[in-house]
């Protein structure tokens, strides 16, 4: 799967969409240290064992590279940077009934953001998968000759 490469300085501003997402009762914030179990549980359920040893690492940042969306105590959804690789956005995932509500979009903009703030001027979104997702919503654009980049050689 190919990276697309986003740039952070060119980003358009998310408040509307954070007020949004506000307004359906969920909030977007951070991951805390005491939340890793938490975490590590959704994401193992919901999507891969590898997502999970990616979670760890992004806990081990101080502030924690990972932002939830949860409503009523629940997670629906994660956004991770700097884990695979240092500038890199992912892994990301909302659970499946809360897809299409502009949750993946907001938790992107949030670990975007948060890359900008570390003085990046681009992000690597890694092993894409909707490509077309992350073109709209970022400007995203594939890099050349990027697969498998990275993500060669996996052990199961």
């Amino acid at each position: 799967m190919i990276d697309m490469l986003v740039r952070l300085y060119d980003l358009p501003d998310p408040a509307a969409l954070y007020a949004e997402i506000a307004a359906t009762g969920v909030t977007l914030r951070r991951v805390r240290a005491f939340e890793s179990h938490t975490l590590a549980a959704f994401v193992r359920a919901h999507f891969s064992e590898k997502w999970v040893s990616e979670v760890h690492i992004a806990l081990t940042r101080q502030p924690a590279a990972c932002f939830i969306a949860t409503r009523d105590q629940q997670i629906l959804g994660f956004a991770c940077y700097d884990t695979t690789q240092r500038g890199f956005f992912g892994p990301t995932g909302v659970v499946a009934d809360e897809r299409g509500r502009g949750l993946g979009k907001a938790l992107l903009f949030k670990t975007l953001d948060a890359l900008r703030e570390l003085g990046y001027a681009y992000a690597i979104i890694g092993g894409v998968g909707p490509k077309e997702f992350y073109a709209h919503a970022c400007g995203a654009i594939e890099i050349p000759g990027s697969d498998p980049g990275t993500y060669s050689d996996l052990l199961p």
